[in-house]
């Protein structure tokens, strides 16, 4: 039997980053995940991103992960989000010395600069591609034999498995969770004029239509959402049919444009445990929340947990205490509970609000963003959330080791 301080189901961007920064500070740690490395790393771009926020990115700093993506994403400098193209609008810009709003990396890139950093990590072994086959949590601790034939052990177990967690289901913890009945098309496409490293977040009444700036500067990623009932009419579209729709949405301020990558979709919706601890167990990003993509919060939303997560057990075992003490446990879980609650109901209660059809909703929305843009405490507030910065931070969000 193989001994750990840790076990974390799930190798991707939130479990991968969590175990590098347990590793960093000394914990035994070990991470299962079923997905080929072969796959999973893969060269060719499929247009899918991820939005780093800025407090996520100090982490990375940290944990060494940051200088694997030089040069290889794109800061982004100002937000525009608007009521369609012609609206009230939003212009978030901060002061030069505050730095970049966060920065657009392509999930390959992000996945190779984790492996690569996992990797060189002493106190890291990874179980992949591998599963467990029979798990046992009790007071004493964690026992997972893999269907490798592995036998591993552990104080503590992390679920990082995604939405549909089957840790978390295993445990009997539920969930509240809905859908919006719209899909996102993801894709990426290359454009006339340079972005200048520009976010926009421009709202229609059927979902908004987001364009995420990426290295070179002509190029973008799109993240449009659409009905359900629409999704299937819009994947089935030729390419410049597509392309028309797309400068429909998104005026002709770019130039002309042409897709960049293959075109994605996945249903949209919201769910959120209803605990995110159990006896020897923790829930971490999409295995305990789970948010729409209108403001890029939800591996930010991951991050958090990563980096609260770390600064818990690692001050638990500075005196004494076992990774998964109860204590320990419930301190994660009341440290993360607002923070979590109040990101997923502003960003739940924004696609409601840009959901309201009528042009006495579009006025009133219009109102309010030209509003915000006039208040600078309430405009400085929105951007300190856009960047992850707002509330109590662990340490590793302010870029400091624990």
């Amino acid at each position: 039997m193989q001994r750990f301080d840790v076990i974390i189901s799930g190798g991707g961007l939130v479990g991968l980053t969590l175990a590098i920064a347990l590793s960093r500070h000394g914990l035994a740690t070990a991470v299962v995940d079923p997905a080929d490395p072969q796959a999973v790393l893969a060269p060719g771009f499929d247009g899918r991103v991820a939005s780093i926020g800025s407090a996520s990115w100090k982490m990375f700093e940290a944990l060494g992960i940051a200088p694997r993506l030089k040069g290889l994403c794109c800061p982004i400098d100002r937000i525009w989000v608007s009521e369609g193209l012609s609206g009230g609008a939003l212009d978030f810009e901060p002061d030069a010395e505050d730095g970049a709003l966060g920065f657009m990396v392509e999930n390959r890139e992000l996945r190779r600069a984790l492996d690569a950093t996992a990797t060189q990590e002493a106190n890291l072994t990874r179980f992949q591609p591998d599963k467990a086959v029979s798990v046992v949590r009790d007071l004493d601790g964690v026992r997972m034999i893999l269907a490798s034939g592995t036998d591993i052990f552990a104080s503590l177990h992390v679920a990082a498995e995604g939405r549909n967690s089957p840790t978390r289901e295993t445990a009997g913890i539920g969930i509240a969770r809905w859908e919006y009945r719209q899909r996102a098309l993801v894709t990426a496409i290359n454009h006339e004029h340079v972005h200048d490293n520009v976010a926009y977040e421009i709202f229609y009444p059927d979902g908004p239509f987001a364009l995420l700036p990426m290295l070179p500067g002509t190029r973008s990623a799109i993240v449009w959402t659409v009905p359900e009932k629409h999704a299937t009419a819009m994947l089935k579209l030729g390419e410049i049919a597509w392309l028309h729709e797309a400068k429909k949405r998104m005026g002709d301020f770019l130039g002309e444009i042409s897709l960049a990558a293959p075109m994605s979709s996945y249903p949209l919706g919201f769910h959120r445990a209803a605990r995110i601890t159990d006896t020897r167990l923790a829930l971490v990003g999409d295995a305990a929340h789970g948010i729409h993509p209108i403001a890029g919060q939800g591996v930010n939303l991951g991050y958090r947990d990563v980096a609260a997560l770390c600064e818990v057990l690692v001050e638990g075992m500075r005196i004494g205490l076992q990774p998964g003490d109860a204590q320990l446990l419930d301190r994660y879980q009341r440290w993360r509970a607002l923070d979590a609650m109040s990101v997923t109901v502003i960003m739940d209660g924004l696609v409601r609000l840009f959901d309201v059809p009528g042009r006495a909703a579009s006025a009133i929305r219009r109102v309010g963003l030209s509003s915000v843009q006039r208040l600078k405490p309430l405009k400085t507030m929105f951007m300190a959330e856009a960047r992850g910065e707002s509330g109590p931070r662990p340490r590793l969000l302010l870029g400091e080791m624990v």
